[in-house]
């Protein structure tokens, strides 16, 4: 009987898979802060190394390209041992890199801790690997699973960047790096131990999506590494659009004259409508599936990129910064939902690991193409500019894929009349 019982509690779209999600969704609350407490500390971090606004951009550039790379590696990890250990290792890693960039004595060494120990061996245990543990425990409900869980993401940068701001008025950024090293690294290892359990065994035969489409093998009449291609450059191009006002954000209110504290709270708004955007998406995706959700979610944020550019007073930036949150948030998830949906199952993890380190590159590219537009031009309206340039891009290859599958689907139903 107690073996039965412990079966059940294992079995997908279980309580058990559901108070899984809960722990998951914090882990990547306090693992993924590290992208946006950095983008908060870099007035602070310039100005006291003397440097320019490209090159403090540098830092977040190497944690990006850190996380992104070290996604694939700890994945593997995951799928060797589970999910747990790799937690562990990035739990001591990511508090040893706020330790040593709190120590940091200038730009380089402060660039590779967080390239190394905060990206690299940190945050990335805390992002692709979790995402692809969640598709493991659900099935009737991956959509709204996924975004849930990418929304600790989101959440955390709704809670760290008012926090970090506060502390470093308070005590210097350096003291506040070493004190969220130390809380990481406790917190962050005290949950990873709740998720020993190995996920259940899935059935990974084909079934219809929401998009109304099966796995195959030529996802949208296309070789698998040609589609997967396509959806890595939209995944690098929506981001670099995306990581505009996400990294940016307070460095742009601090040359307006509102103050770095007041960016950090628009950042925070616009993570928590992140939050609120990742779960209607979720929702949604369920219904009309993943691609058509990427489409959506990339009109919406060109939308919003261009409302940033008639505006730059306090109260419309906050409500700008609030819609661009609203309206972006659904877009990362979607990708994991697309790679289900259109490739083989058995290959899911591999490739969702593969475009969501796509993503991250463009987080990673756009902030240092930001701040070196800024630096070219003095003003932030063609760092938006530019973005909108690339939001537009993805949009082109959603809408491609889009009519591909569209004409397939016509091509089927002629031969199946033949028939």
């Amino acid at each position: 009987m107690p073996a039965t019982s412990d079966t059940a509690r294992h079995l997908p779209d279980s309580r058990y898979a559901y108070l899984r999600l809960l722990v998951t969704m914090l882990l990547l609350t306090v693992g993924s802060g590290g992208m946006y407490v950095v983008a908060v500390v870099l007035p602070a971090v310039q100005a006291d190394f003397g440097i320019d606004r490209a090159q403090a951009s540098m830092p977040y550039t190497a944690l990006l390209i850190g996380f992104g790379v070290g996604g694939i590696w700890m994945g593997r990890l995951a799928d060797r041992y589970g999910v747990m250990w790799p937690l562990l290792l990035g739990a001591v890693c990511l508090g040893g890199g706020y330790i040593a960039s709190g120590l940091s004595g200038g730009i380089w060494g402060f660039t590779i801790a967080q390239g190394l120990l905060v990206g690299f061996l940190g945050s990335s245990a805390a992002f692709g690997p979790l995402m692809a543990d969640t598709t493991l425990w659900f099935v009737r409900r991956r959509g709204i699973a996924v975004a849930l869980c990418a929304s600790g993401n989101y959440i955390a940068g709704a809670v760290w960047p008012p926090i970090v701001a506060h502390f470093v008025e308070v005590v210097g950024w350096r003291q506040t790096f070493i004190g969220l090293g130390i809380f990481t690294t406790l917190s962050m290892g005290g949950l990873a131990l709740l998720l020993r359990a190995k996920p259940p065994a899935l059935d990974l035969s084909a079934s219809p999506s929401a998009g109304g489409v099966q796995p195959s093998a030529r996802p949208f009449g296309l070789s698998p590494n040609a589609a997967l291609a396509l959806l890595c450059i939209a995944g690098v191009a929506c981001c670099v659009a995306m990581s505009m006002p996400q990294v940016h954000i307070v460095a742009y209110c601090t040359d307006l004259g509102f103050g770095a504290a007041r960016g950090a709270q628009m950042l925070s708004v616009m993570l928590a409508f992140g939050v609120a955007s990742r779960l209607i998406s979720g929702l949604v995706c369920d219904r009309i599936g993943g691609l058509r959700t990427l489409l959506l979610g990339a009109v919406l944020q060109c939308i919003a990129l261009t409302l940033f550019l008639p505006f730059d007073g306090m109260v419309p930036l906050f409500v700008v910064s609030a819609l661009f949150g609203l309206f972006q948030g659904g877009i990362v998830p979607s990708y994991a939902v697309i790679v289900r949906e259109h490739f083989p199952a058995a290959e899911a993890g591999s490739r969702i690991g593969t475009v969501l380190m796509a993503t991250l590159l463009g987080m990673a590219l756009g902030g240092w193409i930001s701040g070196k537009v800024f630096d070219l031009t003095g003003s932030y309206h063609a760092a938006f500019l530019n973005g909108i340039g690339w939001n537009l891009l993805t949009m082109g290859i959603a809408f491609g894929l889009l009519m591909r599958i569209r004409r397939m689907g016509g091509r089927s139903a002629v031969r199946q009349a033949a028939t």
